[in-house]
């Protein structure tokens, strides 16, 4: 069983910049693409940003591009979300979760790996509060 624990939330002042951390347990975290999910209160659950497993291509929710920054280091069986002039709509709870692509899925990869139910592990989650 997969086990993933999310680090690193907080409160930060509106410009600010914090970066969470992913900790993968329980297998070898390369077999896995990882995403990152965020939860506003009354809202949906939505994708941020993926690294897949296979050549580390990385995608991003539009309005984070060019703020936020995704890496993995599977040595340590971690992935990190760098965030950068946090918003605060970027408040939420954040979720990394994980999913076994196969090749065939990997070809599909770029059109749902904002879809929730495409991963198969997911963490407790990290408070991300941006606020004055």
């Amino acid at each position: 069983q997969l086990k993933l624990v999310e680090s690193g939330g907080g409160l930060v002042q509106p410009g600010g910049s914090l970066r969470l951390s992913c900790t993968v347990s329980g297998d070898s975290l390369d077999k896995y693409s990882i995403g990152w999910f965020r939860q506003a209160p009354g809202k949906e659950r939505e994708g941020v940003s993926c690294i897949n497993r296979w050549d580390s291509t990385t995608y991003y929710l539009d309005s984070v591009k060019g703020r936020f920054t995704i890496s993995r280091d599977n040595a340590k069986s971690t992935v990190y979300l760098q965030m950068h002039n946090l918003t605060p709509e970027d408040t939420a709870v954040y979720f990394c979760a994980a999913a076994g692509v196969g090749e065939g899925r990997n070809r599909l990869w770029p059109t749902i790996w904002r879809n929730p139910v495409e991963y198969d592990y997911w963490g407790q989650g990290s408070q991300v509060t941006v606020s004055t």
